[in-house]
Order: C-alpha cells, then sequence, then structure tokens
C-alpha cells in the first residue's frame, strides 16, 4: 500500500491504547493469513492502468475494502461509512484521513463489478486452494458435499413490484423457504472448501454432486438425502472421467435402522453411522463461518450470478479464517 510520511495523531493515540478490540485481533489475525501479494497478482491483469482519465486507486487498498464487506456483511455505503467510523478498518485499508478521503461506494461498487466480470472470485478461490496444498493444508484424496439454504428477502419494493426471479421456494422439514442453495464440495481432512455451485433453492441437492467432485478423490461422503447418488446419470459420467474406483460414504436413511431389532447387527450399523457422520461434520464448518462469524445468512443482490460470485469469495476467506492458526505458525 505505500509508505507513509507521517503517522497522524488520531493514529498515534490509537496505537498507544491498553486494550486490543475483538476487531483488531481480527484484522491483525487476517492481515497476516491472507496472501496479499499472489490476490493482486490474480487481479492485476484485469484491474484498470490509469492510462488516461484519474488515476485508480491502488489495488490492495480496493481488495482490502472488499474484504472488510464480506468479513463485517456490509453493503457498499456501510462499508464507506464504516471506514469513516472505524480507527482500526482504516488502518487495515492503510487509509489515513488526515491526508486523503475514503474511497467512495461507487468506488467500492464498480471493483465488485470487475470481479464479477471476470469471474475473479473462483479464480481468487482457486489460488488460496493452491498456497493451502503448497502448506500441506488441503488434500485431495476425499470430497465431502452438502447444500445450505440462503435466505432472499421477500420484499416486493422495487421497481418491478416483484421478488427475484431467479429464487425460488422449498421446503424443509415443516417450514418453507424463499431464497437459493449453496452447494459446497469440501475437503475430507481438512473440511475447506474447494468447489462452488449455486443454485435457486428447489434444484435438489443430489442432482449438483457430480459438478462437486474435483476428479482425483477416491472417496465422497455426503448425509442421508444424497441416497442413490451413484446410480444417476451425471455420476456415472463422472466416475468414468475419473478413471479410478470411489467409494461412496452415505449416510443410511433412519427410518429402516429404526426398525431393525435390538442386537448385535444394529449396534455395529449404528457405530459405522457415526464414525461416517463424525467425518461428515467437517463439512459444516465452513458454513459455520460463513452464516456466523462472517454473518451471511441473507443474499444481498438479485439474481444468482451476483450471488454466487459473493459466496465463492466468502467460501475462499473462510478456508483461511479456518486455518489462521496454522498458517501463522
Amino acid at each position: 500500500m505505500g509508505e507513509r510520511k507521517q503517522i497522524s495523531f488520531s493514529e498515534m493515540e490509537y496505537g498507544a491504547k491498553k486494550k486490543q478490540t475483538r476487531r483488531d485481533v481480527f484484522l491483525a489475525k487476517m492481515e497476516s493469513v491472507v496472501p496479499w501479494a499472489r490476490l493482486k497478482a490474480v487481479i492485476e491483469p484485469f484491474y484498470p492502468k490509469g492510462q488516461r482519465g484519474r488515476p485508480p486507486i491502488g489495488l490492495e487498498r480496493m481488495l482490502r475494502m472488499y474484504f472488510v464487506q464480506q468479513w463485517y456483511g456490509l453493503a457498499d455505503e456501510a462499508v464507506e461509512d464504516a471506514l469513516y467510523d472505524s480507527q482500526a478498518l482504516r488502518r487495515f485499508c492503510g487509509i489515513d484521513l488526515g491526508i486523503e478521503s475514503v474511497p467512495d461506494a461507487t468506488t467500492l461498487e464498480n471493483f465488485r463489478h470487475l470481479l464479477e466480470k471476470h469471474a475473479l472470485p473462483q479464480a481468487l478461490l482457486t489460488e488460496i486452494n493452491a498456497l493451502l496444498r503448497e502448506k500441506g493444508l488441503l488434500m485431495s484424496k476425499g470430497t465431502l458435499v452438502d447444500a445450505t439454504l440462503i435466505a432472499a428477502p421477500p420484499s416486493t419494493k422495487n421497481k418491478d413490484h416483484a421478488r427475484d426471479p431467479e429464487m425460488h421456494q422449498t421446503k424443509k422439514g415443516n417450514q418453507w423457504y424463499h431464497g437459493m442453495k449453496a452447494h459446497i464440495g469440501a475437503d475430507e481432512e481438512s473440511g475447506l472448501v474447494h468447489t462452488v455451485i449455486s443454485t435457486a433453492a428447489n434444484v435438489s441437492d443430489i442432482s449438483q454432486t457430480a459438478g462437486l467432485l474435483h476428479g482425483q478423490e477416491e472417496r465422497v461422503g455426503a448425509d442421508a438425502g444424497y441416497v442413490g447418488v451413484e446410480k444417476r446419470a451425471e455420476m456415472k459420467a463422472k466416475l468414468e472421467a475419473i478413471g479410478h474406483p470411489v467409494v461412496f460414504r452415505i449416510a443410511r436413511r433412519r427410518a429402516p435402522i429404526r426398525k431393525m431389532a435390538d442386537g448385535w447387527q444394529k449396534t455395529m450399523v449404528l457405530a459405522a453411522e457415526k464414525i461416517k457422520a463424525s467425518i461428515r461434520a467437517r463439512v459444516e464448518h465452513p458454513f459455520h463461518v460463513v452464516k456466523n462469524i462472517f454473518k451471511h445468512k441473507k443474499t444481498r443482490y438479485r439474481g444468482l450470478a451476483k450471488n454466487h460470485n459473493q459466496l465463492t469469495m466468502l467460501f475462499a476467506l473462510g478456508n483461511l479464517y479456518l486455518v489462521r492458526d496454522k498458517l501463522c505458525t
């Protein structure tokens, strides 16, 4: 971000405070684990060079603002306001109000559109995962698949007076949901996400399984909603392309187990299901980070494409968050 010539009084006062807030700790940790140089190299070929017109704001500063937006679930205008309000966020983004203003919401919106136009969130996920493989944190022998519902705002207070046409309703349990689904393929060992697919909420989980496999796995794990996935036509085609045997560890449905007579056979089945569930639980960790740590429980934009780009970036940053302590050692 470049060297500063002078430290402002507000920064000196903030740096001298005795207590570190949770925001300070979080930003310091992410500062150290995000591979800034590698991510900038992915975006740089598409970023304006400033050969005509007003010089563009530095790429790293915009990338930092974009990450702040994802971590704290903020709209474009809210990011601008938060940077004016928070010294911790300004320090993270390298902004000194004594000599410059905060980039406005439109500038951040244009940066986000640039990433969406060139599918750069997917490229950033690939680059982050390449780093994690180099560090030995992301393996490729097994994949866990799962999906989660992301609710969409039901409001029709827009110019079309209609809900988002790309979102749909689906029933889970006894409750109806309106929105989309995030389908993920995660590493069996670490729970780190390698593939993200976004669909409307009414698309079945099992139909997306083949697209969530990277092609090198020897094992696939999933819950009971994926029973029979190996018999589907698209999965048979995928397995043929993989070219080596793949073991499916799919949870058994509960009803047949409950109907079994008590005895050693039922005990063995329950023990086997418990082992599978303990492994499969790792695929829930990325959902926890995105929904509870990054506070992404509702879609922010209209249309699947924009929301897919955001989800891909959230899971990429979630991967770094999940292994933050290992990357710092």
